[in-house]
């Protein structure tokens, strides 16, 4: 409501009250009428001045100094002329919309505190599981005095194992917050995403084997399609999700990589027919540590920061990674790629007999 008019509304409130008073005694319409515009005239001046001085300049400057704020200006910026016609609802409006960003940020705030607790607890549970067992089994054959040689060597190459372990969690640990801060740079290339499946699929053929487990590309998908990523990063992703099919899929089951072309991007999809995952899950699934099943993830191996890897790779590329489960039908984990644009006037060599 602009001054004028909040004036306004109450110099008449006070001049129509006086007359009222006036007329109940006097009963003169004359001087009713006097009565009524000259405390009409001085209240409006009473008003304005009081208002204007003690109240509506006061929260103009309120306005300024919490729209500059929000702005980020220094505080000497908030102290020039404002230029709102309506400071009373454009502070109404300020701190409304200034309310709503701090709950938001509140929320964000306590969000951010849970998953530092759960990270903490975390990852304090993942090097305390094999730093004990490397405790362990040192101190046994320690106290043993190497009398029993087979034993000792027994809990020494158990001893590795969990070092090994101790190893790639650190090693994955510091993959991830060189991806976050940006210090692997993505190096971009030209390269058919068909040609680096089959590499992986004959990097990973032993593994399969020994999971009994068939790796499915079909012939379908032999059509070259290039495609805009940075190939030593994609291979990992690849080899990250095909893995971790390896993992919770079933004996006797398969894995099947499926390329999609859309309109300028690529779909990978890596297909398990293994267990599935409850849909609970689902949205926490690509989250540090996160699992699922934890007694038999840790019979699985790994540093349960494997899919945590992969979405920070594909997000680096500004792309996108996607799951859908079906608890007993098996999972399917997508990601999407740039695709190479052909040139419209691109020869094609034609091959004579």
């Amino acid at each position: 409501m602009k001054l004028s008019v909040l004036v306004f509304i109450n110099a008449l409130a006070v001049a129509i009250t006086l007359s009222m008073v006036n007329f109940y005694f006097q009963h003169k319409w004359y001087d009713v009428t006097v009565t009524f515009f000259l405390s009409f005239i001085v209240s409006y001046i009473v008003f304005y001045y009081l208002i204007e001085k003690y109240v509506y300049s006061k929260v103009k400057l309120i306005y300024k100094l919490i729209h500059n704020l929000k702005l980020g200006r220094d505080l000497r910026d908030a102290l020039g002329e404002s230029t709102s016609t309506d400071p009373i609802g454009d502070v109404e409006q300020e701190v409304k919309e200034w309310a709503r960003e701090k709950k938001s940020e509140i929320e964000e705030l306590r969000s951010q505190e849970k998953f530092r607790r759960e990270f903490l607890s975390n990852i304090s549970h993942e090097f305390k599981t094999p730093l004990f067992a490397i405790q362990g089994y040192i101190e046994a054959v320690m106290d043993d005095e190497f009398e029993d040689t087979e034993m000792a060597m027994q809990f020494l190459k158990k001893a590795e194992r969990n070092l090994d372990r101790l190893s790639y969690l650190i090693k994955d640990l510091d993959e991830i917050s060189k991806l976050e801060s940006g210090e692997i740079p993505i190096n971009y290339s030209r390269f058919k995403i068909n040609d680096l499946i089959k590499e992986i699929f004959e990097q990973l053929e032993l593994k399969a084997r020994q999971h009994d487990v068939k790796l499915i590309f079909k012939q379908k998908y032999d059509d070259p399609i290039m495609v805009t990523a940075d190939r030593e990063k994609i291979s990992q992703v690849l080899t990250n999700l095909i893995d971790n099919s390896f993992k919770y899929g079933k004996q006797g089951g398969s894995t099947a990589v499926s390329l999609f072309e859309l309109h300028d991007q690529v779909l990978v999809e890596v297909t398990d027919d293994g267990a599935g995952i409850n849909e609970k899950h689902l949205p926490r699934l690509f989250e540090r540590f996160f699992r699922i099943d934890s007694h038999r993830s840790r019979e699985v191996g790994g540093s349960g920061l494997g899919l945590a890897i992969v979405k920070h790779i594909i997000e680096a590329h500004q792309q996108t990674i996607n799951v859908r489960s079906t608890e007993g039908v098996g999972s399917t984990f997508g990601f999407t790629l740039q695709k190479v644009k052909q040139s419209p006037f691109q020869v094609i060599p034609v091959l004579h007999s």
